[in-house]
């Protein structure tokens, strides 16, 4: 469900309630500015944010090693040019 500010803060007991069910979010202005959740799922999103996610640059450096141990290559086709309609237009 969704609440504005003014009647999340009138009926908070009511947005709590709520929560146990689904997340209950919180508008100012057409702006989401909260959420209220249960809270296990709050600290099952707090462990999930502990983790080591590796970086896209750690990832590729792991799969750069896992092709040397494999010895396998990319086959990279050539690049081809295609039709530039504003390039064109400029000639």
């Amino acid at each position: 469900m969704t609440w504005n500010i003014e009647e999340a803060q009138q009926q908070f007991p009511e947005v709590i309630n709520a929560a146990k069910r689904e997340p209950q979010l919180i508008y100012q202005h057409d702006h989401l500015v909260a959420a209220v959740v249960k809270a296990d799922l709050f600290q099952e999103f707090l462990a999930w944010q502990h983790q080591h996610h590796p970086s896209l640059a750690d990832t590729f450096t792991e799969l750069r090693q896992l092709c040397i141990e494999e010895d396998y290559t990319f086959e990279i086709p050539s690049r081809q040019d295609r039709p530039n309609p504003f390039a064109e237009s400029l000639a």
